[in-house]
């Protein structure tokens, strides 16, 4: 007797819906093309993305940065909020790339599913896409990786990756930082994406007696609101101001992302109530009896970018920023160490 020949299986039936990739691709192509800028030699779809790096950096270094979203993904996933967490994909190593004085060219993102749906997919890459024009650079590749079994129905995660430029004389390293110099502060958003696991145990106990509102919009929006772009201010304030160092404010907070940019021997001095402190970092400290110390070693809470400049430069650097649509307090100075801290918040 001759055994029962098998059926014949699919890459559908095992999980992967080629289909809905090249859905995803056509519904990505208009968006990556709205990006397009000097550089981009190619278009979505090749096997590497090509780009000329621009004719006007006479020695030009690359910078490159890549990140995630981390676990606000959970929330997204959730709250069925998947337009902005591509932003903030793109905005956390863009904001990093600009830290060495560097213009963002162009970026890649990674997309991974355990099934993929079409719409939740291009609702996430719109906002990358939107990030990228946001901060002038090009969207020029990635991937959608669909892997049943590996993520549950509904989840997906996220990495990007960005490449910048900067004349190499122009390099930011801090090495000039001297006590006395003036640290600005640029206001986030918000959370950004850093600190998510603590802001859903707050979420947890909180439980049915969450706000309505912070900061003059609905509670979910307000916890959800990307992570500010900073490039393109930044960028022009470079471009007039001796910028001596820049730090993206990210996990760590303020107490450990500034002393990354100081040389030894400096430490900054921040004056606590030099900016306000939000509706949203209020109600988070509030319900979970957060203390200063944690609030500003978790979260940006408040000030998503500094910069380091010489006291006499400062006023006229805030008021490029300002007039660029930023944010900007004054909020410390550089001091020589002693044996306090490198960042001291009093």
């Amino acid at each position: 007797m001759n055994p029962t020949s098998p059926s014949p299986l699919s890459y559908k039936d095992a999980g992967v819906d080629i289909d809905a990739g090249d859905a995803l691709v056509d519904r990505i192509k208009p968006l990556a093309k709205k990006t397009l800028r000097e550089g981009v030699l190619g278009g979505i779809g090749g096997f590497g993305a090509l780009f000329e790096v621009p004719k006007r950096f006479a020695e030009p270094v690359l910078v490159s940065g890549t990140d995630g979203v981390g676990t606000k993904l959970r929330l997204a996933f959730e709250w069925k909020m998947h337009d902005t967490v591509g932003i903030d994909l793109v905005a956390m190593s863009v904001n990093d790339v600009l830290v060495q004085g560097a213009e963002p060219l162009f970026f890649l993102d990674y997309f991974a599913c355990g099934k993929l749906d079409v719409d939740t997919a291009a609702a996430v890459v719109g906002g990358i896409a939107r990030g990228c024009e946001l901060s002038g650079c090009a969207l020029i590749g990635g991937e959608t990786a669909e892997m049943p079994g590996m993520y549950p129905d509904g989840e997906y995660d996220l990495a990007g990756f960005a490449v910048g430029a900067v004349e190499k004389a122009a390099i930011l390293t801090g090495r000039d930082i001297r006590p006395g110099d003036v640290v600005l502060g640029l206001a986030s958003s918000g959370v950004h994406s850093n600190g998510f696991s603590l802001v859903r145990k707050v979420i947890e106990r909180a439980a049915d007696a969450l706000p309505e509102t912070l900061d003059g919009k609905p509670f979910r929006e307000a916890v959800m609101m990307p992570t500010r772009l900073y490039v393109k201010p930044v960028l022009a304030a470079l471009a007039r101001h001796p910028i001596k160092a820049l730090a993206h404010i990210t996990g760590g907070g303020l107490l450990e992302n500034i002393p990354r940019v100081l040389p030894a021997g400096t430490a900054a001095h921040l004056r606590k109530g030099s900016w306000p402190q939000s509706e949203l970092f209020a109600w988070l400290q509030q319900v979970a009896a957060i203390p200063d110390i944690e609030m500003n070693r978790t979260f940006n809470n408040g000030i998503g970018m500094v910069v380091v400049i010489e006291a006499a430069q400062a006023q006229a650097c805030a008021q490029t920023l300002r007039d660029a649509g930023e944010t900007v307090h004054e909020i410390g100075v550089i001091a020589e160490i002693g044996s306090g801290a490198p960042v001291v918040v009093a």
